[in-house]
């Protein structure tokens, strides 16, 4: 059971720098930039190698909530350190993480939300789980599978099309819309109001 008095620590995953700044595998990021705007935050770096912002979100009284916002600043596959650390730092119950990132197995612009399960081949997810068990929430953002014979690892690294980009405000402001609604009203809420 969580305690009442811990933040909520979510994370958004990507790679750090300039250049990967707008590729696919950095929605995560994106959706953490956009909530810390929302609470009038700016990152800060932490000795857990990540930036966070800590600040509250939800509409006043009991449905406002403590939150940490963070990036781990390793690489997607190294991601499990700077969570756990972040998580011990904060005294954070492992189900109150709320990782965000892309989703090979949903199409663009969908988004999914759930708690626990396995890592879809996702190395961001792989190496959380490794650190701490999987029992974190996932905030799962569809980019949809490579066109044609593309490797997906090609595929998440480069930035979304013309196309795409069309959509992708609204896709990372919903997927914010998803994280607060998620934190404070839960996850079937969350789930009804915002898995397509």
């Amino acid at each position: 059971m969580s305690d009442d008095a811990a933040p909520w620590l979510i994370v958004g995953l990507g790679n750090p720098g300039a250049e990967y700044a707008g590729n696919r595998h950095n929605i995560g990021f994106m959706v953490v930039d956009l909530l810390a705007d929302r609470i009038r935050g700016k990152f800060k770096a932490h000795k857990a190698r990540a930036q966070v912002v800590e600040g509250r979100i939800g509409p006043p009284g009991p449905a406002n909530r403590r939150v940490v916002l963070a990036k781990p600043m390793s690489f997607m596959n190294l991601s499990g350190g700077p969570v756990t650390a972040l998580r011990d730092f904060y005294k954070v119950p492992v189900d109150r993480i709320v990782a965000v990132h892309d989703e090979l197995d949903i199409d663009y612009p969908t988004l999914r939300l759930k708690l626990g399960g396995g890592d879809n081949g996702h190395n961001g997810l792989k190496s959380m789980t490794k650190a701490m068990g999987a029992e974190y929430h996932r905030v799962r953002c569809g980019i949809g599978r490579p066109p044609g014979r593309m490797q997906v690892a090609d595929f998440v690294l480069k930035d979304f099309s013309s196309t795409e980009r069309k959509e992708l405000d609204w896709f990372v402001d919903r997927a914010a819309d998803a994280v607060e609604c998620l934190i404070s009203e839960g996850l079937e809420r969350a789930q009804s109001a915002y898995n397509s």
